[in-house]
């Protein structure tokens, strides 16, 4: 087999291949043992007739349509093998030229990985928030705490913001009642922004036996997108009393003595969250700097590709109808050219980040242990609700799993940009990065 590779553009290359029919015995072993079981031929059993026989039954050309069909995508992947090509997506096949007994001739054009000459990441500069843990903060949780072990004591007042209330719910559109929309003994806190836009306000100042209607716009379900009129019932109210700051709370509420070392551990695991913030702030703004500084051609069937996946999952929340997507635009004061647009837009970055992260991986040689695939899977499947073999079983009937692999080493390949970068907070204080990160495997391995 002959092959050689013909660049298109940075991005796109035509691989021409010319194979020797000797080459395709096999294939047509195969393309006869197929096509006999498919034939029925007086005098021999399905499967037995011989290729001679066969093809003065079905004639020669359907022969050869089997052969192409199995021997083009083998014979691609020894091409893409021997011309080290890093394709991307899949190949548009065309068959140029057949000499029955001699030579089949065939063009594969596909993208490919485009060359990509990264910065130097010593040289990459970023500065994230200053992270202090206030007394306001500790203040926080600790009131989010007092919150855990309050008690709820019914009122004879109007209800206001921090109230639990008992209500009533129904709605309808354009006169005709949503079903899913009615409900009774409701439990919700007023202010928390869990149920429809517009209650908060249609409750303050609502007294046990009230009722009050307002309007707003449905965001799911048979009617999402469309402005119902909502009635509510006020059933009951009742307010939170929270126990006393004090050692005795402190005791209840965990394993210390004192409200004071207390205070001392909500403070130190405060200053761990904010490390980690600051952590995740500097890989975002590494990465964004990383992008701005870097050239990388795009693959137009790629990036293609990458917007027909997200127009997809769009549209997919209003059943695949492009009439109610383009309506939900319309209500949202979006036109559907700058959906496009931001769409093209959001794909081209995501596209971009795979590639140069790709690219940075395969420089440095990451690598993604079973260990760290498995962490990965794990975290994922808690994500989703479902065990972690019930995830992996999806991820393969969805052929998701390289995808999954591609994600662990592309985080890996970041994770060792952001530690040769120069970091430092607002205060122009350098960030430890071991300690935002942990020491890398190398580092550990040096101090054995």
């Amino acid at each position: 087999m002959k092959s050689t590779v013909e660049h298109l553009s940075p991005t796109r290359v035509r691989i021409n291949v010319e194979v020797p029919f000797d080459e395709l015995k096999s294939n047509f072993d195969q393309a006869y043992r197929k096509l006999a079981k498919q034939v029925r031929i007086p005098g021999f059993r399905p499967g037995k007739a011989p290729a001679k026989v066969l093809e003065s039954r079905i004639g020669r050309a359907p022969v050869l349509d089997e052969v192409i069909q199995e021997a083009i995508p083998a014979k691609y992947l020894e091409a893409v093998s021997a011309g080290e090509v890093r394709t991307l997506g899949r190949p548009d096949f065309e068959v140029t030229k057949i000499e029955d007994g001699e030579t089949l001739e065939f063009t594969a054009e596909v993208d490919v990985r485009p060359e990509i000459t990264v910065p130097a990441f010593g040289e990459l500069e970023v500065t994230v928030d200053e992270q202090e843990v206030t007394d306001e903060d500790v203040t926080t949780q600790l009131d989010e705490l007092r919150a855990r072990f309050g008690t709820l004591t019914g009122v004879s007042r109007p209800a206001q913001t921090g109230d639990f209330v008992i209500v009533d719910l129904s709605a309808t559109v354009d006169g005709e009642e949503v079903e899913e929309a009615r409900t009774s003994g409701l439990s919700y806190e007023i202010g928390s922004g869990q149920l429809v836009e517009g209650i908060d306000e249609a409750l303050v100042g609502a007294s046990e036996g009230e009722t009050r209607t307002f309007n707003t716009t449905l965001v799911a379900g048979e009617h999402q997108g469309r402005e119902a009129e909502v009635t509510v019932v006020l059933n009951t109210v009742k307010e939170r009393q929270l126990p006393e700051l004090d050692d005795e709370f402190a005791q209840l509420a965990s394993e210390f003595d004192t409200l004071d070392e207390l205070k001392d551990d909500l403070r130190t695991r405060l200053g761990r969250v904010k490390k980690m913030q600051q952590g995740v702030q500097a890989r975002d703004k590494v990465l964004e700097a990383l992008l701005e500084t870097t050239e990388v051609p795009l693959p137009e069937g790629i990036v293609q590709g990458e917007i027909d996946a997200r127009k997809h999952d769009a549209v997919h929340a209003f059943d695949h109808d492009e009439a109610k997507f383009a309506e939900w635009l319309t209500e949202q004061g979006q036109s559907e050219e700058e959906f496009d647009t931001e769409l093209r837009t959001a794909a081209e970055q995501a596209v971009k980040t795979q590639l140069v992260l790709d690219s940075i991986a395969d420089a440095e040689q990451v690598t993604v242990s079973d260990g760290e695939l498995t962490e990965r899977i794990i975290y994922q499947a808690q994500r989703f609700g479902i065990s972690p073999d019930e995830y992996v079983k999806r991820a393969q009937q969805s052929g998701q799993l390289g995808a999954i692999f591609a994600d662990v080493r592309r985080g890996k390949a970041l994770a060792s940009v952001v530690r040769q970068a120069s970091v430092s907070d607002t205060a122009g204080q350098k960030l430890d990065l071991d300690e935002l990160f942990g020491e890398t495997k190398s580092d550990e391995d040096g101090e054995k």
